[in-house]
């Protein structure tokens, strides 16, 4: 069964109409090469456009031979292939479509996939080969265009901790999920009073200002001089002290092991720049999210740090919708 399509501005029933959806009064949504687009194209996530048509391949699984989207995934998850198939499930915050792909190549889903920014574009490149199983939209977290209740599942991976409000959008994710459904974050954990004490948080007040292109050519120019440093203070033992006062991104716990030079330098330019760029970063300690699951009623509630590949972990929250 389809998802029916609101407008969040009124919550009424959206029906398509050549290029466009209408709802009763006549407002209408266009549809801009094959995605409609309910979000201005200038808004805080643009950062995340740039960076994603920018590094439209770089994370996806298929192109970049590896399988840590597919790894993590699952892990997180705990999903299996089989028993997803013919199920709804959404995606908020998509990006270029890194998790899209998996969901789209390993189950038999039927995936509407979301994101503020028009990297939507590049999830669209990415896998609108699989027709009609993929539905994109340009949205914002806060004004889903869908029904309440409607999906079976719902995720939300790398995408809290930029948002303004952390809370409220755990909200507009659970408001979504049909009973008996479960919803999936995970976000940047604050593990200690040292969480803040990052070369990210020094610099960002700076950086988050700048214009995309500068940014992303000063941390080009700069790459290869900060891997070098990164891995001889991780040779000498080091690393634990000094590395988090790099202006680069945290190559061992968080990139593939086995990445070739090239693929390293491109994958380091890639995550440095989605350190320095949003305009938000709001870390969150696991046990607030818990709290804020159990208030919004969710049941059989899982809240930890789920190890995935080498020494990579996220932390992550899952609950199911009461059935009512």
């Amino acid at each position: 069964m389809s998802i029916q399509l609101v407008n969040p501005k009124n919550q009424l029933a959206l029906e398509p109409n050549q290029d466009f959806l209408v709802d009763a009064q006549g407002n209408t949504i266009p549809q801009i090469n094959g995605i409609y687009r309910f979000a201005p194209q200038d808004n805080y996530t643009d950062n995340f456009g740039f960076q994603w048509n920018t590094f439209q391949t770089t994370q996806i699984d298929r192109h970049s031979h590896q399988d840590q989207s597919q790894e993590r995934f699952f892990k997180v998850t705990a999903w299996d292939q089989v028993d997803l198939a013919g199920q709804n499930i959404l995606e908020v915050g998509s990006g270029a479509g890194r998790f899209s792909q998996i969901v789209l190549d390993y189950t038999q889903a039927n995936l509407y996939s979301v994101d503020y920014s028009n990297a939507v574009d590049a999830n669209y490149q990415n896998n609108a080969h699989h027709g009609d199983r993929l539905k994109l939209f340009q949205a914002s977290i806060y004004e889903l265009p869908f029904a309440p209740r409607s999906f079976d599942r719902v995720f939300c991976f790398g995408v809290l901790q930029h948002t303004p409000n952390v809370k409220k959008s755990v909200a507009c994710l659970a408001e979504m999920v049909k009973p008996g459904g479960e919803l999936i974050v995970d976000f940047y954990p604050i593990r200690g009073w040292w969480t803040k004490i990052h070369a990210k948080y020094l610099f960002r007040p700076l950086t988050r200002k700048m214009s995309h292109k500068k940014l992303l050519s000063l941390i080009q120019q700069n790459s290869g001089w900060m891997i070098k440093t990164y891995q001889t203070f991780d040779k000498l033992g080091l690393g634990k002290l000094f590395n988090r006062f790099l202006p680069i991104c945290d190559i061992k716990n968080t990139l593939p092991p086995d990445l070739s030079p090239q693929q390293l330098k491109e994958w380091v330019i890639l995550d440095t720049f989605d350190m320095f760029s949003p305009e938000y970063d709001q870390p969150q300690r696991i046990s607030t999210v818990k709290k804020w699951f159990e208030d919004l009623g969710m049941e059989n509630i899982f809240a930890d740090m789920v190890p995935y590949s080498h020494s990579h972990a996220v932390a992550a929250v899952k609950g199911y919708q009461k059935n009512n």
